[in-house]
């Protein structure tokens, strides 16, 4: 191990900056940093192990019609939920005959003996289909479904297999987990088993190799157990904490190798460890802090939704943006100086030995690549812009919407109930509506009206039928279910909805309220769509200001701006074709057509225009730093490119790996994310970085640069890079 203290600046100054203090002060002082981090990373364990919480999430929008059904639902009915499981059940000789009754009231009173459901179901209370061959009993939880053990969803579908056979058939349809039996991916084991193999083959050594995966690991350590703890504060999704480690594997290994292959240049231009560490944290780490800070807020912009699920989302992965943002500028640096001249042992066999003899980067394959690019900058800019847009134009078929059991693979216990409860009742009845009256203190003639109201609901051409009036305990709230005609993810049943809530549900002279989980579908799409625009505004209008102060250019940030809309349009047109279940979902594993659930979309934008910032950020500060050097904007793209297409190709090949892994998946949230993710991230560093932003540049020229004066006086002097040294 090198231990060998590095040459301290001369004449006992402190490097000049924040950055360029931090690391000298994590070289000087390396082990007290690797200590602290590990002395971090067991205390977070240790307060995560008593203190962390478990992830559970309610889904209903704040202010809407179906929150406010579900609410009262919950008040007035002894805290029943809208959320129900269904026991389905087809029998030949008939759904109610003695010998199957039996055997399905079996099934339900060992079914509400479990945690989640609430009791009394039978098959007394059973709707049956016309034929009188199907029935269906709907158990209300007495919980989010999200809180519902895991284990009642395996015993329920053990129940049903159990019960199934000799002229009966039976499933369990519902909204909890553990229904299906879904082969568990160990997808982040796969995108760092990829992420090992780039940078083996970047570094050409396992020290070097290994530094950035350690810092990022590190990071995901502390990171994921502060997680746990947010859970206990907040309510969190459970897919929260894998969506943060994506994003935070991803980052953490980016920034650690930009930073490392800065430091390493360094070296082979003569430098010793001490001053290529501050020259690289100076430099790569000034990049990556604004890259981050971008990412983070990006993040938090999804605040501004108002979807309080997406909030717990929002922090884990800002939490763990940060704390591997914080572990690449105080603990690399450290293990770095732990390793000295040792960064490049251990090397794989087959790799060439790295060279400090000068390079010639203006004759390098990137050079003359950017070079052919500036001849024809019109044409290759209008070719790229065809190609993003050509990728885009899916998302014009894109469906949003929440994927039900009508998705789950062929014989899962919930793809059986689905497919039992279209077949017998029609496909409306896999997605009920609740209508919720409050009666007050006229029972009488609330019920005069619950009736004519009943005979309306009924009237409707879409719906298929409207059970009886429940009543709560108190005579205060009744309760309906009404039916539609079409399943719930058909575009007539959102119309049915919205023609039900403005004409008899507003007319019948009591409060009523629509919910039920196709109401709350629909609600949060309405949410969604108005606020979107204000949440793409907020992040684009922030992150133009992180970049202006950066780079002191308002042309330059426009133009990223911009081209990262291009990306995020082109990745949303790959979501829209995977989603429709052809040949491009089948090779995910969605082999059926699906709604688009409207968050995605919403999280995709938030993820990615931080992260396409980080390319963006490291190349054009280097084209910054080259034309500071040379003066010349058009040779200064040239050098940026050049000096800067290895280490983009490698991060991006990283982050590629880490979020294509997660197609993996058996959650369809992720394996949507994981693929928009990737398809971003592999367009943006190719595309994007190496033909769009060298023509774009060779067109502006000079002008790139331009600042009004009045702009410049009022923009802070923030410089991303150390001033340029020659020979870098």
């Amino acid at each position: 191990m090198y231990t060998e203290a590095p040459a301290r600046p001369p004449h006992g100054e402190q490097p000049p900056g924040l950055l360029a203090r931090v690391a000298d002060l994590a070289v000087r002082r390396r082990r007290a940093v690797v200590a602290g981090w590990i002395a971090v990373l067991v205390a977070v364990v240790a307060l995560g192990t008593l203190a962390g919480g478990t992830y559970h999430v309610d889904y209903a929008t704040p202010g809407s019609e179906s929150k406010a059904a579900s609410d009262t639902l919950a008040a007035s009915f002894g805290g029943r939920s809208d959320d129900t499981v269904d026991v389905v059940w087809r029998a030949q000789a008939g759904a109610t005959t003695p010998a199957v009754q039996a055997r399905v009231d079996r099934v339900l009173a060992r079914a509400e003996q479990l945690p989640g459901l609430t009791r009394g179901a039978a098959v007394a209370d059973a709707e049956l289909a016309p034929d009188g061959r199907t029935g269906v009993v709907r158990v209300p939880l007495d919980r989010l479904p999200d809180s519902v053990p895991v284990s009642t969803g395996e015993a329920l579908a053990e129940l049903a297999h159990d019960a199934s056979g000799t002229g009966l058939q039976v499933a369990v349809a519902g909204g909890i987990n553990g229904l299906t039996t879904e082969n568990e991916s160990a997808s982040e084991l796969v995108g760092i088993a990829v992420a090992v193999l780039v940078l083996l083959l970047t570094f050409g050594g396992m020290v070097a190799a290994g530094l950035p995966l350690l810092t990022a690991l590190f990071g995901i350590g502390v990171s994921a157990m502060l997680g746990g703890l947010l859970a206990a504060v907040l309510d969190t999704p459970d897919w929260a904490a894998q969506v943060a480690i994506m994003i935070g594997l991803g980052v953490g290994i980016d920034y650690a190798l930009l930073i490392l292959t800065r430091y390493r240049a360094a070296t082979d231009a003569g430098r010793d460890a001490h001053s290529a560490v501050i020259e690289a944290m100076t430099t790569a780490g000034r990049s990556v802090l604004v890259a981050g800070a971008t990412v983070v807020v990006s993040l938090l912009g999804l605040f501004l939704m108002g979807l309080p699920y997406l909030y717990g989302v929002a922090l884990a992965s800002s939490i763990a943006v940060l704390v591997v943002l914080a572990a690449s500028l105080t603990l690399l640096p450290a293990l770095i100086a732990f390793a000295g001249p040792r960064v490049d042992s251990l090397r794989i066999p087959g790799s060439r030995r790295r060279s400090v003899a000068p390079v010639d980067v203006d004759a390098t394959p990137a050079a003359r690549w950017a070079r052919a690019v500036q001849r024809r900058p019109l044409t290759a800019a209008v070719l790229s812009v065809v190609v993003l847009l050509a990728m885009t134009l899916p998302v014009a078929g894109m469906r949003f919407g929440f994927p039900d059991a009508g998705n789950d693979p062929s014989g899962s216990t919930t793809r059986t109930a689905y497919d039992l409860l279209a077949g017998g009742f029609g496909p409306g009845a896999n997605g009920p509506l609740l209508a919720v009256a409050s009666v007050g203190g006229e029972p009488a003639g609330g019920a005069t009206k619950l009736a004519a109201l009943r005979r309306e609901l009924r009237a409707d051409p879409d719906v298929a039928g409207v059970g009886r009036v429940v009543l709560d305990a108190r005579q205060s709230t009744a309760l309906l279910v009404v039916t539609p005609k079409t399943s719930p993810q058909d575009e007539r049943t959102k119309q049915l909805i919205d023609r039900l809530r403005d004409g008899p549900l507003a007319s019948a002279g009591l409060p009523v309220d629509l919910g039920g989980q196709t109401a709350a579908t629909v609600d949060q799409g309405e949410v969604t769509a108005q606020r979107l625009p204000l949440f793409i505004g907020a992040v684009i209008g922030l992150s133009f200001l992180l970049l202006l102060a950066a780079f002191r250019a308002p042309v330059i940030a426009l133009k990223a701006g911009a081209m990262n809309l291009l990306s995020i349009g082109a990745a949303y047109g790959v979501v829209a074709l995977v989603a429709e279940g052809g040949w491009a979902g089948q090779l995910v594993g969605i082999d059926s057509d699906l709604p688009v659930p409207p968050f995605i979309p919403v999280m995709m934008f938030a993820i990615l225009f931080g992260l396409s910032m980080d390319y963006e950020v490291f190349l054009m500060s280097r084209i910054k730093e080259e034309r500071e050097r040379s003066g010349d904007a058009a040779s200064a793209v040239v050098l940026g490119v050049a000096r800067t297409a290895k280490v983009i190709t490698a991060a991006a090949a990283i982050m590629v790996a880490v979020f294509a892994a997660f197609a993996l998946s058996p959650e369809v949230f992720l394996k949507l994310i994981g693929i928009g993710l990737a398809t971003a991230i592999l367009v943006d560093a190719t595309i994007v970085r190496m033909i769009l932003v060298p023509a774009v540049m060779a067109l502006l020229g000079e002008r790139s640069w331009w600042t009004p004066r009045w702009l410049d006086r009022l923009v802070p002097n923030v410089a991303l890079e150390a001033p340029a040294t020659a020979g870098r």
